[in-house]
């Protein structure tokens, strides 16, 4: 007995990179703190929490609503599928000279 795969198509494609698993390292963009100061930037985090279309990332740093106020724990919820998350983006390092 064969078994087949329904044939349903998407309205969109399902897209691999933003398939993020509980442990992955991501970016976010968010309001965070930065020297003292409040920023908005991409900010590292770990993915500790999956849904069907959220991802909770948790973080190192107090992160903030848009409406000022600070994110309990310091997890954050996001669409999975937002543009606001991404895979960390690999930063080169300044070389030190030494004389």
């Amino acid at each position: 007995m064969e078994g087949t795969l329904a044939n349903i198509p998407f309205q969109t494609p399902p897209n691999r990179e933003k398939d993020f698993e509980i442990g992955d390292t991501v970016e976010v963009l968010c309001d965070h703190d930065r020297d003292d100061d409040r920023v908005r930037d991409w900010l590292e985090g770990v993915v500790v929490k999956k849904g069907d279309k959220k991802v909770a990332v948790q973080f190192h740093k107090n992160v903030y609503l848009t409406d000022g106020w600070m994110v309990p724990d310091r997890v954050l919820w996001c669409p999975a599928d937002s543009p606001n998350i991404r895979r960390p983006i690999k930063h080169r390092r300044k070389k030190h000279r030494s004389n």
